[in-house]
């Protein structure tokens, strides 16, 4: 029993304090019903009622209808609920909503806030899981060509926080980087079942942005990002010069960081190169680990058929046939497979017997295909060498005609023989617009028709570039 005025004046102020935080509820809803937009706060946050204040945790307790919505609401706009309660409020420490009803000491206060439903809503059916049960851990082989960026992963999906984040991943196309982000998703799940895990590709991060930004929904597009324990983005380079994505993506990079989350990225080239990406953002994509995956070696090419081949028994592929595979689809794994898969497919919808002459006469176009591509830095290197140039005279803002017109046959070549567009292309010749770029093309076009000389130099760095 407690005794002496002091506890009891403690319980008094409590209560008077708790009934202060009540008659303020409706002002946050109002606030808070202005920064999510109408629609979001009226299907989430209108039901909420106020529950209790304590004055010595400094905790505010709200109530919603089930607890599906109570984990919702905690896990997606817990953050901006406390700060829309510390303006109002500065000694509020925390907010936690829960399900159930308040007390009935409180049914005038919250009488000015809506009824909850009187009715608990249907379960859902267990959502499919987001990641492919597939691209585990178990099913990546590792080489020396990827061994960094494979162990970076498992340490990056361990329950131990890991040494090193962000982590981002760089390689070409199909060299295994996705295959790693569901790897990672899954063996962090299975580490941590309660985790928010979100994985997403940076294209869907930009569109996502751009429908908040549009909607008035940026508050719940921040707060869920920001609730994520583990936040994994596909595919980096599709935000190349988007600066209000790249704004947005820093602040979220920013915030995780600080409360200790993880981040996996992935690109298709490492940081430094990404250009058009502000120096900030870079600056916190290098401060993890950096790890490249490479060019598959021969070795990892026919491990990774045989493990295909493994799981089909019945499939008689000769060891001639493997060979050929793994001499002529070197650039990635994705081609290799897809190789793999044309011929299977051809020979169990024909009946045809896989032997080398039927893969030489199936696979004849994808060869040709696979071939290595050629890039806008190769160009560059073989236009000064044929003009003895110095390549950083590609990017220089120097007009002379024995620098013009090099660089605009550099120009030229790369929009023959690359799939760059214009402003791309613009980007890694030192920034220029797009219009400068298409002007080169244009004009470069017209002299190959009225010179001769010039068109003979264009052909023989085109031989030089295809040899």
């Amino acid at each position: 029993m407690r005794q002496g005025g002091h506890g009891y004046g403690q319980d008094a102020g409590q209560e008077a304090m708790s009934g202060d935080a009540a008659a303020l509820w409706p002002r946050v809803a109002e606030g808070l019903r202005r920064d999510l937009g109408v629609r979001t706060f009226d299907h989430w946050l209108k039901p909420v009622r106020f529950a209790d204040y304590c004055t010595l945790s400094g905790v505010v307790t709200l109530e919603t209808a089930s607890r599906f919505s109570a984990n919702w609401i905690n896990e997606r706009f817990g953050d901006r609920l406390e700060l829309a309660w510390r303006h109002h409020l500065p000694s509020v420490r925390s907010v936690l909503v829960r399900a159930g009803n308040a007390t009935a000491e409180r049914g005038a206060v919250m009488a000015a806030t809506p009824p909850l439903p009187t009715f608990e809503p249907p379960a859902a059916p267990a959502a499919p899981s987001p990641f492919d049960a597939k691209l585990g851990f178990d099913r990546f082989i590792v080489a020396r060509s990827n061994i960094l960026a494979a162990n970076a992963a498992r340490r990056m999906a361990m329950e131990e926080a890991p040494q090193f984040n962000p982590l981002y991943l760089c390689s070409g196309t199909g060299q295994g980087k996705t295959h790693l982000l569901h790897a990672i998703a899954q063996a962090y799940a299975a580490a941590h079942p309660t985790a928010n895990i979100i994985l997403m590709s940076a294209e869907k991060f930009m569109l996502e942005f751009v429908g908040a930004l549009r909607g008035g929904d940026m508050m719940a597009f921040k707060a869920r990002l920001r609730a994520a324990d583990l936040l994994l983005l596909d595919d980096l380079q599709f935000v190349i010069g988007k600066k209000p994505t790249q704004e947005e993506l820093l602040h979220t990079i920013d915030d995780l960081m600080c409360a200790g989350k993880r981040l996996v990225v992935t690109a298709d080239r490492p940081p430094a190169m990404l250009d058009g990406v502000e120096a900030r953002l870079l600056s916190r994509l290098s401060g993890g680990l950096v790890a490249d995956i490479e060019a598959p070696e021969d070795d990892l090419r026919e491990r990774i058929i045989r493990q295909r081949l493994a799981a089909m028994p019945m499939v008689e592929v000769p060891d001639d046939v493997v060979a050929y595979l793994v001499k002529h689809f070197t650039r990635n794994i994705r081609e290799l497979e897809g190789a793999l898969n044309k011929l299977l497919a051809y020979a169990a919808l024909t009946g045809a017997r896989i032997d080398l002459m039927l893969a030489e006469d199936r696979l004849a176009e994808n060869v040709r295909s696979a071939r290595p591509r050629i890039t806008i830095d190769e160009i560059q290197r073989a236009v000064c060498a044929h003009y003895k140039l110095d390549k950083s005279e590609m990017a220089s803002k120097r007009r002379v005609r024995a620098i013009a017109r090099p660089r605009q046959v550099a120009m030229y070549l790369a929009k023959e023989l690359t799939p760059r567009s214009y402003p791309e292309i613009g980007r890694r010749f030192g920034g220029r617009d797009h219009s400068t770029v298409i002007h080169a093309v244009r004009t470069v076009e017209a002299l190959r028709v009225a010179d001769g000389e010039l068109d003979a130099e264009i052909a023989a760095i085109r031989r030089s570039l295809n040899s």
